[in-house]
């Protein structure tokens, strides 16, 4: 990093004024991205920056300053494609859902299948679960078989994925592994974003970078 980024502000919870009273993790992303102070800069997805908040927020202050590093990978990640959306909420909720307390799992199982649901119809194939949910869904296999049933009965728009049911996962999923009896939550959440980041670098293609002028000759 530049030698500007060792005057950062510290990272803190909430949403905060301007740097001077700190910095979340995604008012840092909007500083140096060059964008207006804010907690929902431009440069990333909706749902993506939302992630970012929430294991901003649920880190514990010991480790929470250890996400700075993450903040210039997610930016420039914007994008309006739905896929988006439904590969975030996938992964948060097959990473939440086998550690998850037992009356947030068929919640979460629900998510996962909602976004292979809509993954699927989105990329016009049959739904299947990937290696991913198969492995978090056999974890669980009597709430995998209730949300099975519980998902046949319902058909969710598109629309209503992005506004409702792919925010709802997120949020749910953080709280579950915040909440969950697990040695390490901070990892587990720090693990999520770098994941998440990951998949969204797979999907959105970033713009070439422009060509280094040629010195001139000497």
């Amino acid at each position: 990093m530049d030698n500007h980024l060792d005057h950062m502000p510290v990272l803190s919870r909430g949403r905060h004024r301007n740097p001077k009273r700190g910095a979340c993790f995604m008012e840092l992303a909007s500083y140096l991205a060059g964008e207006r102070w804010s907690d929902h800069p431009a440069c990333t997805h909706p749902l993506l920056a939302a992630l970012a908040r929430l294991v901003n927020d649920n880190t514990g202050d010991e480790n929470r300053n250890g996400l700075a590093e993450l903040v210039p990978s997610i930016i420039g990640l914007s994008s309006d494609d739905l896929k988006i959306d439904a590969t975030i909420a996938l992964r948060c909720a097959s990473t939440a859902l086998p550690v998850a307390a037992a009356e947030r799992q068929l919640a979460l199982a629900v998510s996962v299948l909602a976004a292979e649901e809509m993954l699927a119809r989105l990329e016009g194939r049959p739904t299947d679960l990937s290696p991913m949910s198969r492995r978090a869904m056999e974890q669980v296999p009597q709430t995998a078989r209730e949300a099975r049933r519980f998902s046949r009965a319902a058909r969710i728009t598109e629309k209503g994925f992005r506004r409702y049911a792919a925010p709802n996962a997120v949020q749910l999923s953080v709280v579950g592994i915040v909440q969950a009896c697990i040695p390490d939550p901070d990892q587990v959440l720090r693990s999520l974003l770098e994941s998440a980041i990951a998949d969204c670098r797979r999907l959105i293609p970033l713009p070439d970078p422009l060509p280094q002028p040629t010195p001139a000759p000497v």
